[in-house]
């Protein structure tokens, strides 16, 4: 089954069973096949996947290593054209994929969870979609990233089957997320009924045990209300109750929830219960992230100028993860607008400006000094896995 080349913002939850189109997934930073699957059609759908896995089984390792050959060349590349020497260029290369040399990864507690967290968080959902990645994983791991976010089948196919081996191994020292849709047919604005409610929390927790089942613990450390865009829902009673009844059986310690639209108002709602341990918000260096436009919301306060509302979110205990920090940078090129690299560079400092890091890396530098407790991102190589990697070990540098 192929999906159309163009893709549309069609909001996480909203789509038909069954589904399967190539977008640009509203959770992580990356293009990729999104689905939705019942019960009846995991199946056939699983097949499919097995298929696709199978053709790309044969070249995958080629295609690591020339990604990471890529990102080897370019620091030698660099060394060959500062030094004039050949040797120390090689070593550069070789070097740019050790973790070993990588910058110290720093960390930060966690809110009220109390965890001393990595500040880079290891996005896990559209990477390990289709396949296992044990060796970027593990890469990850022992470079010093000790929080992985997933998310459930409905939205992430096998991505938390796909992570359940290395769960096997480090799930004693790492910090576990994941998430799911509690789908209601409501507009962002309108109050939900109790019955509405009731629903919602019904659909959220039986995914929850959906997720335990596919991740193949007992427990997640956090499990996230994914998309969530309704402050209504996020108050209501009959969600509070489903998580408290959930961790009152050992399934979950923390509550969280993800929003890609009407974030403000729902971070604000989630900070007036109380009772949200995390919120995974969608926010630029220019403010909040724009899902139906893939840019800055318009009329949106500047980061700079949203820290009062996000210092009222973290005295509460809450803690405030970032993610599409960087998206407004790649562009809708088929839209007919290409990547936007110096989108924000009108807020930085000159220091960050003159840094040697890339846009991308600028931005997450920026947003883990304006607020933000830790960044998500969406990790599909070592490459990439650097990249954001330095970004996050580095950003307290580039402040005062």
């Amino acid at each position: 089954m192929v999906g159309s080349f163009f893709t549309i913002p069609i909001q996480c939850g909203t789509f038909r069973k069954g589904q399967f189109w190539n977008r640009r997934c509203p959770a992580t930073e990356d293009s990729k096949a999104c689905f939705e699957v019942t019960e009846a059609d995991g199946r056939e759908e699983k097949e499919k996947a097995v298929l696709l896995e199978g053709k790309g089984r044969a070249d995958r390792l080629s295609r690591r290593r020339f990604m990471q050959g890529l990102v080897a060349l370019g620091i030698a590349g660099r060394t060959l054209w500062a030094s004039g020497d050949a040797r120390a260029a090689i070593d550069a290369g070789k070097e740019a994929l050790d973790p070993s040399t990588w910058p110290a990864m720093t960390y930060t507690t966690l809110g009220r969870t109390q965890f001393r967290a990595s500040r880079l968080v290891m996005g896990c959902g559209a990477s390990l979609m289709l396949r296992g990645r044990e060796e970027l994983l593990e890469t990850a791991f022992s470079a010093g990233v000790n929080v992985y976010d997933v998310g459930y089948r409905g939205y992430y196919r096998w991505a938390e089957r796909n992570l359940a081996s290395f769960l096997k191994r480090r799930r004693d020292r790492i910090f576990l997320i994941s998430k799911a849709v509690a789908e209601i047919a409501v507009e962002p604005d309108v109050r939900v009924t109790r019955d509405q409610a009731q629903e919602a929390a019904r659909v959220w927790s039986r995914r929850l045990d959906q997720s335990l089942e596919d991740l193949q613990v007992d427990y997640v450390d956090a499990y996230y209300l994914m998309a969530s865009d309704n402050p209504s829902l996020i108050q209501s009673e009959e969600i509070l109750r489903a998580f408290e009844s959930a961790r009152a059986a050992g399934k979950v310690k923390h509550l969280g929830l993800s929003t890609h639209r009407n974030a403000a108002r729902v971070l604000e709602a989630a900070t007036e219960t109380g009772r949200y341990d995390l919120a995974m918000i969608a926010v630029t260096p220019g403010g909040w992230y724009d899902w139906e436009t893939k840019s800055i919301l318009k009329g949106s306060p500047t980061l700079e100028e949203l820290q009062p509302k996000l210092e009222a979110a973290r005295a509460t205990g809450m803690a405030l993860v970032g993610m599409k920090a960087a998206r407004h940078l790649s562009g809708l090129p088929v839209l007919g607008w290409w990547k936007k690299l110096d989108a924000f560079d009108a807020y930085y400092p000159k220091n960050l400006l003159q840094a040697r890091l890339s846009p991308f890396q600028r931005s997450y530098a920026y947003v883990l000094a304006h607020g933000l407790d830790v960044v998500n991102a969406d990790i599909q190589d070592t490459a990439q896995l650097r990249e954001n990697f330095i970004a996050a070990a580095t950003s307290a540098q580039y402040f005062s």
